[in-house]
């Protein structure tokens, strides 16, 4: 093979690669471009889902906006309600101990050998129980009202029993004696009755366990 035919031949080959290159470098870029038009597509069908997820966004965040808006206004409206009938509570259940020294001191001079039986000391006990009238007139009109312990069964919502007293005549945890009075302030409890509760006798306790022995 002379010169001219091998050059002719390589010219050959190299314009056949050259196209066969042209061609691919061709494909690519039509792959390219459809590849790029397909995602275009994708990525408006996703702007529209995300509208619309967006729409759905903010009609949920205004509801709860709206819902919570209700419940702060019901909350204000519930704390002002409270600040209104109850605003007077701490003092109310500051003002007990008042009456509580009345009572103490109306005792400490009853007690009193030296006061027994004189009439400075009627005078003294009159001028306590006014008082002591006026002040639970006063909570009364406050809405502050004793709770009723004597003869009543015991509620652990509103008394505290403080002993047992045993008593035949009266139903076990009947309350028979009131240490400290208790008040309600309206329907909330400014402080439980502080109370004595009736039981049964040890020795009827004790009958009573010995006949269901026998009757089992």
């Amino acid at each position: 093979m002379d010169k001219e035919e091998l050059k002719e031949k390589t010219e050959n080959i190299t314009n056949t690669d050259s196209i066969s290159g042209e061609e691919n470098k061709a494909k690519e870029e039509l792959n390219q471009k459809d590849g790029e038009e397909s995602s275009n597509v994708e990525k408006e069908e996703e702007k529209k889902l995300t509208s619309e997820e967006e729409i759905e966004t903010l009609k949920d965040k205004l509801a709860r906006t709206f819902a919570e808006m209700e419940n702060q206004r019901r909350r204000f409206e519930k704390e002002k309600e409270d600040a209104y009938e109850y605003g007077g509570y701490s003092f109310a259940k500051e003002a007990l101990n008042l009456l509580d020294n009345l009572e103490r001191s109306k005792a400490a001079l009853e007690n009193d050998d030296n006061l027994k039986s004189t009439e400075a000391l009627k005078k003294i006990v009159d001028h306590l129980n006014i008082i002591n009238d006026d002040m639970l007139s006063i909570f009364k009109k406050n809405n502050i009202e004793p709770i009723k312990s004597i003869d009543q069964k015991l509620d652990p919502n509103l008394h505290q029993a403080m002993m047992e007293i045993e008593d035949e005549s009266k139903e076990p945890g009947t309350i028979v004696q009131e240490i400290q009075k208790g008040f309600m302030m309206k329907d909330r409890l400014l402080r439980p009755s502080l109370v004595g509760v009736s039981k049964r006798k040890v020795e009827e306790i004790h009958k009573n366990e010995q006949k269901d022995e026998k009757s089992q």
